[in-house]
Order: structure tokens, then C-alpha cells, then sequence
């Protein structure tokens, strides 16, 4: 946080008139919003301390004019959630706005053998050793899979893993098989025609079928609730539910086939598919490759 945007957050500490100087430190009045104790600021040599930088973070934010700012902190931070809230109510802003997300510690393995971290003994993976072994998407996927309030256990050798068991890897391929369907349509000269497919959806009887149409269905209520909740996990499952289905559909028939109206409506249905895995995938930061 830049010097000058701290000095300006305790300049405004100091006009509410909720610091006080008590042995050549300053102090925020922090007990008066429910605290357990009155915090420095500025520390008795001039130095501003985390709390102050805290302080002029969020005032930024709140003074940039968002209607909500989120913030994901580790679990072992809970008890600094009231003191952060009481500045911004002593600088007339409204903390409400402030939603603090607690997340939860990640144990990584490999296979069966658990990889040793402390942060007290100074041993630990970073974020872009992890991406640089498993990959950024099965490093955003995995993570996204629990929920903040869930401890995670992170398989880096199954991140890696060509096969149905590893979640990112089950997701993607369901649509790079779509697009294999494609490209096995242009080899045959064969075009799929969106107007013919759409007209033709009421051919489309079988068990399999209705229950990926079902399942399409749900994606505009599973991301919204996923928004507004702040809880993208359930995309993720989605996007795994809707795999399995279209995986089972796919192995249990042929979308190419000599009846026209019924092939184009097959068609229509896995472009949606693939879509809506593209769309999901996208909106988790996760790549949707077309061949695997």
C-alpha cells in the first residue's frame, strides 16, 4: 500500500476523532466498536503498522465506489474481521459492504505421501510451484472444487492424471469429444444445420437425452446461485454432473447417423453441451481445449 494513500486513511482516523496518541504511538479507538482492545497505528518510532495498511485498503476500495468488496482470508484470521469492520464504521462507511470469506488450510499429497508445510519452520509450496507442476487449470479447478469452509486435500499426481477420476481432466474432455464429433461430421462432408437441429428437438426421446436437456437447464440458476453466494464450488459440481451425463450419452449413442432430422437434433443438443461447459469452465478461469 503506497505511504501516502496510509497517511490519508489516518489523517481521516484522526478528523473522526476515533485515534489517540499515548506514548508516542497512535492508537485506534477500537474498543469503542466492539474490540477487545485499542490497536496502534502508528508505532511510537513513525512507522505505520499492517493494521494501518489494512485500514487505507479497504478505505481505497470503499472511496473507488464498490457496491460490495470481498475478501478471502485464512481461517486463522476470523478474529481480525471485527477490528477491520470497526475502521470503516469510524470513517462513515458502510461496513455491511465489507463480505469476508474464510477459507480454509489446502494438505497436499502425492499419491499417498503427504507433503510437509509450516509456515512456522518456513517450509511450504508456492502458489506458482503448484501451477508450474499440476498446471494453472487443474491448479484453479481443483481449488475451486471445495468450498470455503471445507479442508482441502490437493493430489498433485492425480491433478496430473489423464483419466476419469481426475475432475478437471473428466470436464474437458467431455468437450473436446464434442468437438470430435465435429470434425468427424466435416471428414464425412457432412454440416450440422442449427435452424434443421433446433426443428427437430422433439425428436429427441431417449432417456439419456431428456436428462441433459434437464441438466442444461439448471446452468442460469446454478451460476447466479453461485454468484450470490459466493460459493463457485457448485459450478464446479455441475460442470462435472453435466460431463457425466453427456459421457454416458455418448457411450450409448451414435449422434452421426443416416436419420437426418434426428441427427441434427443430437447435434444441437451437444453444441449446447459444449457451450455450456466453454461458458462454465470460462468463468473459473479453466481452458475448454478441443482435442485432448
Amino acid at each position: 500500500m503506497e505511504t501516502g494513500v496510509v497517511e490519508q486513511a489516518i489523517e481521516q482516523l484522526k478528523s473522526e476523532d476515533v485515534l489517540y496518541e499515548k506514548e508516542g504511538a497512535w492508537w485506534f479507538k477500537s474498543t469503542d466498536y466492539g474490540d477487545e482492545k485499542d490497536r496502534v497505528v502508528v508505532r511510537d518510532n513513525g512507522q505505520t503498522t499492517y493494521f494501518a495498511s489494512d485500514i487505507a485498503y479497504h478505505l481505497n476500495k470503499f472511496n473507488r465506489g464498490f457496491d460490495t468488496v470481498i475478501d478471502i482470508w485464512g481461517s486463522d484470521h476470523h478474529g481480525y474481521i471485527p477490528r477491520v469492520k470497526a475502521s470503516l464504521t469510524a470513517m462513515k462507511q458502510d461496513e455491511s459492504k465489507l463480505k469476508v470469506l474464510l477459507v480454509q488450510f489446502a494438505v497436499l499429497y502425492r499419491g499417498e505421501e503427504k507433503i510437509s508445510m509450516s509456515t512456522r519452520s518456513g517450509q511450504f509450496v508456492m502458489l506458482r510451484e503448484l501451477f508450474e507442476e499440476v498446471g494453472k487449470d487443474a491448479a484453479r479447478f481443483f481449488y475451486v472444487l471445495r468450498g470455503a469452509d471445507q479442508h482441502m486435500d490437493f493430489d498433485l499426481e492425480l491433478a496430473k492424471s489423464q483419466s476419469n477420476d481426475n475432475p478437471v481432466y473428466y470436464v474437458q474432455y467431455a468437450h473436446a469429444r464434442v468437438c470430435s464429433v465435429f470434425r468427424q461430421l466435416a471428414e464425412r462432408g457432412l454440416t450440422w444445420n442449427q435452424s434443421q437441429g433446433e426443428d427437430a428437438l422433439s425428436r429427441l426421446t431417449e432417456e439419456h437425452e431428456h436428462a441433459l436437456m434437464g441438466m442444461l437447464s439448471r446452468y442460469p440458476e446454478i451460476l447466479e446461485s453461485a454468484a450470490l453466494n459466493h460459493t463457485p464450488h457448485i459450478l464446479a459440481h455441475y460442470l462435472m454432473d453435466l460431463a457425466r451425463d453427456f459421457h454416458t450419452y455418448y457411450n450409448a449413442h451414435y449422434f452421426i447417423v443416416d436419420d437426418i432430422e434426428l441427427s441434427q437434433a443430437r447435434l444441437s443438443l451437444i453444441t449446447a453441451v459444449k457451450q455450456v461447459i466453454e461458458n462454465g469452465l470460462t468463468v473459473m478461469g479453466v481452458s475448454a481445449p478441443e482435442t485432448m
